[in-house]
């Protein structure tokens, strides 16, 4: 079978096609045909040697990807040749509280990841597909999506009425705008891009904000929130906007940190978190129970996740460059 291989760090030129043998699925073990990928930043991060500390040269990349069983092993009660499914991004994060050990089990960074046409999946490292979605619409969930499912409803715990500032309009942000709408939050917006925000407003975006032609675009978002500032951000910039997310929280309002999009180290006023009583929580995706409880979520409510754009697989490597770019609004997916 064929599979992407990382044969050099750097940039999406060290992607190469390579074969590999086909996989045989083992006690507990179901093997998927892959039918589409979809892309997020820490792919990217993973293809640029900026992940892992000691990255291994041969490894296959990205996290999420959905397809229809081939095989099982024995001892396998869940799934059957022919099921649609979806792969968790853990393998070994079924629920509960996360554990150091868990990292291992992560798929496109310490373990191969789902860029090939057969990937072996662990039985409790993959939920059935729900109906309503394409294969590639069941790929932009396991990471992107449970991302934003986690901070704003498990750890966040948003009702109706909040708010939340969504920065940007990459995969994590615009999911978060569907969470937000669907639970009848009022969300806010911001890009560096007018065409971008005009598309979020057609999302159901409440209001927008041009972080280039407003800087203190912190403020401006607790103004526009109508009170002291918004309940949520989903905070996926880093060093370079963490400051003024600070600025955009109300009193006791949440903060999940999830990306590193403008930096990861910077000199941060970290007192101001302290009069505010904010809680500023990390997200690190999900367990497999989150994903189930949103895929029923998701079903209710049959949003549709945005798709930008579908590389087919022998371009992977210029999808990596078309997310490198920023160019993209949701999802990039590549179908194998």
């Amino acid at each position: 079978m064929k599979a992407f291989e990382i044969k050099a760090y750097g940039d999406p030129s060290g992607l190469s096609l390579a074969d590999r043998p086909n996989p045989s699925p083992g006690p507990g073990q179901v093997l998927v045909r892959v039918q589409a990928v979809s892309l997020n930043y820490r792919d990217l991060l993973v293809v640029q040697g900026q992940y892992d500390r000691n990255p291994q040269l041969g490894r296959i990349p990205c996290s999420d990807g959905a397809g229809e069983v081939v095989a099982i092993g024995a001892g396998v009660a869940q799934f059957k040749p022919g099921d649609r499914v979806v792969g968790c991004f853990f393998q070994a994060w079924i629920g509960g509280r996360f554990k150091a050990e868990y990292h291992r089990s992560a798929l496109g960074g310490a373990i191969d990841g789902v860029l090939a046409e057969e990937v072996l999946f662990a039985e409790n490292g993959l939920l059935p597909l729900p109906e309503i979605y394409s294969f590639e619409e069941g790929a932009t969930l396991p990471c992107a999506a449970l991302t934003a499912w986690q901070s704003l409803f498990v750890r966040g715990r948003l009702t109706a009425g909040d708010s939340v500032l969504l920065l940007g309009t990459g995969g994590v942000s615009i999911f978060g705008l569907q969470f937000a709408k669907a639970a009848g939050a009022k969300a806010i917006v911001t890009s560096s891009s007018n065409e971008k925000l005009k598309r979020a407003r057609d999302l159901g975006a409440d209001e927008v904000i041009n972080y280039r032609l407003i800087p203190e675009w912190g403020k401006e978002a607790a103004r526009l929130s109508g009170v002291d500032g918004v309940d949520h951000v989903i905070e996926v910039g880093g060093a370079g906007t963490f400051q003024q997310s600070v600025r955009a929280t109300r009193f006791n309002g949440n903060i999940g940190v999830i990306g590193i999009l403008s930096g990861r180290e910077t000199a941060t006023e970290i007192f101001s978190i302290v009069p505010k009583g904010l809680s500023v929580f990390g997200i690190y995706v999900g367990s497999r129970t989150m994903f189930e409880d949103m895929n029923r979520g998701l079903s209710q409510n049959r949003l549709k996740p945005v798709i930008d754009r579908v590389f087919p697989f022998g371009e992977a490597p210029d999808a990596f460059r078309y997310l490198e770019s920023g160019a993209h609004f949701g999802k990039v997916v590549i179908a194998v």
